[in-house]
């Protein structure tokens, strides 16, 4: 995966984190925000890694697109803080909600058929406060709405495009599969996949309404979300030459979460665990580049 690197930073990552109030759920929805500012980045400590951010700051003047990245199962918006980081500085706005009950402090609804309804929700809610009720909203190119998913967040975004997803008989306490009715959100105008779980959307159809430029990247020995995945996307979709699909030479399923630091390694932490010879900094340089040439020429 060789693309040419965007060489200027525009700005500095600025840093939030908020709690969104989920009224439907009567629960809390957090979310990290980062976009661009002016004021210097410095070091901050957030959980377990150290990050180059400015909190808090002010937002820089300007009208920016939006985009949202949705995290797999069991995981936490600061696994993805270098990409989240990475397009801050490149002039987007991003939100990485923790989607509640399918998260790395409570998963209990993982595995379930209300997980499957509760992920795209998730997704609208962040969309509409984003636009509707906070100090973000006068600086969002509304029409220029973007979804980045990986493994279980794959699921989400395709869904909320429109995909029509189909449960496992497991997932349901009566041990029965059933169709499932999400909303399609038409505000959002592009996807970026990352070693997307699409098997929810193996029936005939179920994305015969996802219309718009993909680019879905998957690792070529991952054992979790195998090819197959990709295969229901691209022969799924109405228009298979709205995909840019990317094979990652020897990559895995967690090459896609930005670099531990070293004392997080270990063989027993897997999301730290790439097959061997795989180099996480340096594949994430070009995953950075791809993603933002991506949206910057998905309009």
């Amino acid at each position: 995966m060789q693309i040419k690197k965007h060489e200027r930073q525009l700005f500095y990552a600025g840093c939030q984190f908020v709690d969104i109030e989920n009224q439907e759920h009567e629960n809390v929805l957090p979310l990290l925000i980062m976009y661009p500012t002016y004021k210097e980045e410095k070091v901050e400590k957030m959980g377990p890694y150290m990050i180059n951010a400015a909190q808090d700051a002010p937002l820089s003047s300007g009208l920016f697109p939006l985009v949202i990245l949705s995290h797999g199962d069991g995981s936490t918006p600061l696994v993805y803080r270098t990409i989240a980081q990475f397009l801050a500085r490149n002039g987007f706005i991003v939100g990485v909600p923790q989607h509640p009950f399918n998260n790395r402090e409570n998963n209990t609804l993982s595995g379930t058929i209300d997980n499957l309804k509760n992920r795209p929700t998730h997704i609208r809610t962040v969309i509409d406060w984003f636009l509707k009720e906070n100090s973000f909203s006068p600086s969002i190119h509304s029409n220029n709405i973007s979804l980045i998913g990986h493994s279980m967040g794959g699921y989400t975004a395709l869904a909320v495009a429109g995909g029509v997803p189909t449960s496992f008989p497991s997932e349901s306490p009566d041990q029965k599969p059933y169709c499932l009715s999400v909303d399609h959100d038409k505000r959002v105008q592009s996807l970026i996949l990352l070693a997307p779980a699409a098997v929810w959307f193996r029936e005939r159809g179920a994305l015969q309404d996802v219309n718009i430029p993909i680019l879905m990247i998957t690792g070529e020995k991952d054992t979790i979300t195998p090819s197959f995945h990709g295969e229901f996307v691209l022969n799924g979709v109405p228009d298979a030459e709205k995909v840019q699909y990317i094979v990652v030479e020897n990559g895995g399923h967690f090459s896609f979460l930005s670099p531990f630091p070293d004392f997080m390694k270990s063989p027993t932490f897997l999301p730290s665990q790439d097959p061997e010879g795989f180099n996480r900094k340096e594949f994430h340089e070009d995953l950075q580049n791809t993603i933002l040439n991506f949206l910057l020429h998905s309009f």
